[in-house]
């Protein structure tokens, strides 16, 4: 049975503060035992300790809840070659944990919630499943039925999940000091800055009931797309209704042929990416536990704590950035970063250096070709991005990226370690020219979408 959700800020940055000293222990205790060993040795130690590592960060980030279990599942998108390729499904399936299997809490604590809420279940439902059907780092869903019929869906907020998640905040010095010892390459902190500047935005369940209800608006009638309506008058602060949508997970859609991921991989590009230069807005919580496909073939999409809008002025300058990395003008592109301030005129950096980095992250959907998306290649343009200390992008550590368009170089990113787990094909990149260049389009399904 889990234990509560710690909250003070002293416990959870205890609990932080020790895995990232285990962390460091083992990384220092695995560097000593290799000593005098083999080749063979060697790699078989550091696969040991990479896996023993993965468990803690599971066991530790999975029962705190809040902003250290959403890292945690960033890290279960993001496959950063952090253990050899034989060893990599095991670990995925490790942090996998923290998508589909986190730590219950028991539905006595979490009835005090709805009751608080409603009083009585009954005045509101006519049936409430008490077996939760997911465990998310802010809440837990269950099925349940409206006095009038509906089927619904209810995401109850744990007990104390407030005050641990703003703990978190204040902790974020741990965040990144955990960061460091586990992957060096992302040391920076940069990443873990923006996650934890957005996720106080997920704690308001009432603002997310009118998000879900706008964006529901937007896909009424879609023939691909599904995504479940709210419920305002039982929703709050704590409490989200919505629509159930019976429904296979993530891990189901895994399994299917070829062509049907692929389908279905256009599919969450154009939901994620496609909305920003559409509307002006999108979610920026792309992640596999938040896509469904719905019993009648269409994808389903859920989960809108995290969402953002742009403004007209900086979507135009998104698409003039694609524009100049696409045609290959880094003269142009240099000009662009200069203007917004993302690189300083006195940093060492050259145009065609700041056109490398550029292809560096987001070949993907700049050049023009069929391409699969694996795992690998998510990581390798993520790590290339964040990490521009690469010797081929050293000269890249000066750029300052404006906060308007971190969020959605975030969600550039999940969406890409989304379609990574998929490994779905297609040309992104002829998908993309619809709205960046206003093409026609080239795939049967924006066609009929058109």
């Amino acid at each position: 049975m889990a234990k509560r959700v710690p909250q003070g800020r002293v416990a959870r940055g205890r609990k932080l503060g020790m895995l990232a000293a285990g962390q460091a222990a083992r990384g220092a205790s695995a560097k000593l035992s290799m000593i005098g060993r083999s080749e063979h040795a060697r790699e078989v130690l550091s696969q040991r300790s990479t896996l023993d590592a993965a468990e803690q960060v599971v066991d530790v980030l999975g029962n705190m809840k809040g902003a250290a279990m959403k890292l945690g599942q960033m890290f279960s998108v993001l496959d950063l070659d952090l253990v050899p390729e034989s060893h990599r499904e095991r670990f995925r399936s490790k942090l996998a944990v923290l998508c589909d299997q986190a730590q219950v809490v028991p539905f006595a604590s979490m009835r005090a919630v709805l009751e608080d809420e409603y009083g009585a279940l009954t005045r509101v439902f006519r049936d409430f499943d008490e077996e939760p059907i997911a465990a998310a780092s802010i809440g837990q869903v269950y099925r349940a039925v409206l006095r009038d019929g509906r089927e619904v869906a209810v995401k109850v907020q744990y007990p104390g999940v407030e005050k641990a998640v703003r703990s978190d905040l204040r902790n974020l010095a741990l965040f990144v000091k955990l960061w460091k010892s586990m992957w060096p390459a992302l040391g920076s902190g940069a990443l873990i800055d923006e996650v934890t500047r957005n996720l106080e935005s997920e704690l308001d369940y009432a603002r997310e009931a009118r998000t879900q209800r706008l964006v529901a608006s937007h896909y009424r009638g879609h023939p691909f797309i599904v995504v479940p309506d709210s419920v305002p008058e039982h929703c709050s602060d704590h409490i989200l209704v919505t629509e159930y949508v019976p429904s296979k997970p993530f891990a189901h859609i895994q399994t299917l042929p070829d062509a049907e991921r692929d389908r279905i991989g256009e599919l969450i590009y154009r939901f994620y990416i496609g909305s920003l230069f559409e509307r002006g807005e999108f979610c920026g919580d792309p992640h596999p536990g938040n896509i469904l496909l719905a019993a009648d073939g269409r994808v389903g999409f859920i989960d809108f704590g995290l969402y953002n809008r742009m403004s007209a002025g900086d979507l135009e300058f998104e698409r003039q950035l694609a524009r100049a990395a696409v045609e290959r003008r880094a003269e142009d592109l240099y000009a662009l970063f200069l203007l917004r301030g993302i690189l300083n005129p006195e940093a060492d950096v050259t145009p065609e250096q700041c056109l490398e980095y550029v292809w560096a992250a987001s070949e993907w959907n700049l050049s023009d070709e069929e391409l699969t998306i694996t795992p690998e290649l998510a990581s390798g343009a993520l790590i290339a991005a964040i990490d521009p200390r690469m010797a081929q992008h050293s000269a890249m550590r000066h750029q300052m990226l404006p906060p308007e368009h971190v969020f959605s170089r975030r969600a550039d990113f999940l969406t890409f370690g989304v379609l990574g787990q998929l490994v779905a094909t297609a040309n992104w990149h002829r998908i993309a020219r619809e709205w960046i260049y206003g093409d026609e389009p080239v795939t049967e399904i924006g066609r009929m979408l058109a």
